[in-house]
């Protein structure tokens, strides 16, 4: 039986990655080939870090060739300590530091108006990928990562979450279906993931079991952060129970649909018009506005027609939407965009937020806006238009200065 394993990727534009072929032997000592364009200026540190590695896991003999194509330290001892573990099947993890920029919370009501796709096992795909401002990044370990490559994915999506600037970005990862997925959690729990993806999923009982395994792994690694929840509803099952989802734990913060499954579940096609998901699309939304969190919409597959886009997002926006994904960050500038406040929108939320100032000031307890009264929820949502227009760039911090003419 050959105890020879590989992992990574190689071959025609392969980029910030490397091959791995690890051969772990009864003798001769560890024997490192490397072969890489700057082995020259790196090749010392790299064969140095092969070292570590053997050493942490006690491996004394061992044939190795890295086939280095531009990867970064994070990615090699990825690969590396993949190799091992699938040989070895060892518990211990060789942990690389934890940037100190990445050591941040998000809060609950943060907008989630973009998050970025990456498959969890293609790094030249992360490494700049904080550098485009999406409002999240997901690293992916479901779809986006064929089955017999998901093993090794977990280790690079862990060192990705100790290694790569996310440059503020919640830091997202997508785990596969429950209760596969259920294994992704220990490789993620515990290096400060932000919010967690439950794909495909259809009752509320399997977001509890998530949070069973996740309460699990802060009290074994001591970790006080919140970690939030977002179902992704993929199927006409999940549509039927998306209120009981949405309300099923306090750290589910938001509820997306997947429409390339749900409409292959429903057996039709799915259309840019996307009037065969309305009816689930509708239905996630109101589920959500109930159970008091964010509904997000479904990626829009054609990264070449920014206007069908564009006009998707328009509908999004209209079915009550608070964002949706991106599968590449060409994408993320106009759902920023379409998202963003109206000069209707933002105008009509000043007028809002000032009467509600102006009640508070006066010591009045009941607010109106013209002949209409104002309650909390809708002050929130003004408060909501006017964050979200000072973002897009289309209000200055400094309106209030500016407002003579809405008084």
């Amino acid at each position: 039986m050959s105890n020879i394993i590989t992992t990574g990727n190689k071959g025609k534009g392969t980029r910030s990655d490397c091959f791995v072929t690890l051969n772990i032997t009864k003798n001769g000592g560890i024997k490192i080939s490397l072969q890489s364009k700057v082995e020259a200026m790196y090749g010392n540190s790299i064969k140095l870090l092969a070292k570590q590695i053997f050493d942490f896991f006690k491996i004394k003999n061992a044939e190795i060739i890295i086939e280095d194509f531009g990867a970064l330290p994070f990615v090699i001892a990825a690969r590396i300590e993949a190799a091992i573990n699938i040989n070895t099947r060892q518990n211990a993890e060789f942990l690389i530091p934890f940037l100190k920029q990445n050591n941040y919370t998000t809060l609950k009501n943060r907008n989630r108006i973009s998050r970025l796709y990456l498959p969890g096992n293609t790094p030249s795909l992360m490494i700049n990928s904080g550098i485009h401002k999406p409002d999240g990044i997901i690293l992916d370990l479901e779809d986006a990562v064929s089955p017999d490559k998901k093993f090794e994915a977990r280790f690079l999506v862990r060192n990705a979450l100790r290694n790569l600037d996310f440059y503020g970005a919640e830091r997202m990862v997508r785990i596969n279906q429950i209760p596969k997925g259920l294994d992704d959690l220990d490789f993620i729990v515990p290096h400060n993931v932000n919010l967690i993806l439950i794909p495909k999923c259809e009752s509320a009982e399997q977001v509890i079991t998530v949070n069973k395994k996740i309460d699990t792994l802060k009290k074994k690694n001591n970790i006080k952060n919140n970690i939030w929840l977002m179902p992704i509803i993929e199927s006409t099952l999940g549509v039927i129970n998306s209120y009981e989802i949405a309300k099923s734990a306090d750290n589910v913060v938001a509820m997306a649909i997947g429409l390339e499954d749900y409409t292959a579940d429903l057996g039709t096609i799915r259309t840019n018009e996307a009037t065969e998901s309305f009816y689930a699309r509708s239905q996630v939304v109101n589920a959500c506005r109930a159970a008091g969190i964010q509904p997000i919409d479904s990626v829009f597959s054609d990264i070449a027609d920014m206007e069908a886009l564009k006009q998707n997002v328009i509908k999004s926006k209209a079915l009550g939407f608070d964002g949706m994904g991106c599968i590449h960050p060409r994408q993320i500038k106009v759902i920023h965009e379409n998202f963003a406040p109206t000069n209707d929108e933002i105008i009509k939320a000043k007028k809002i937020v000032l009467a509600f100032d102006n009640a508070t000031k006066n010591g009045l307890g009941v607010v109106s806006l013209g002949t209409k009264m104002i309650d909390p929820p809708v002050v929130k949502r003004a408060l909501n238009t006017i964050e979200l227009a000072v973002k897009s760039g289309k209000l200055n911090k400094k309106w209030k200065e500016e407002n003579n003419e809405i008084r």
